[in-house]
């Protein structure tokens, strides 16, 4: 199964904007800062990452009900689900 980029477009740019912060954790770990601080924005990380698997999970389950003959089948679907669960 192909994803449309087109259609993950604000996904893709969530995933950058993730890859930002995961470097800004790295950095404000080096610098030392609070532990507070960095377990913030590395939970900010998180949710954009998660949200975005959920997106692309969707565009997946979408294109399989249009296009059933290109479908993973439903065991491959749910495990792909789970792994961000």
């Amino acid at each position: 199964m192909q994803l449309d980029t087109t259609e993950l477009t604000p996904t893709l740019n969530r995933l950058k904007r993730a890859q930002g912060q995961l470097a800004a954790v790295v950095r404000m770990i080096e610098d030392g800062r609070d532990c507070k601080d960095v377990v913030t924005q590395l939970s900010a990380v998180s949710k954009a990452l998660d949200r975005a698997g959920f997106a692309i999970i969707a565009s997946g389950l979408e294109q399989c009900l249009t296009n059933p003959d290109e479908s993973l089948d439903k065991k491959d679907l749910e495990k792909m689900f789970l792994s961000l669960a």
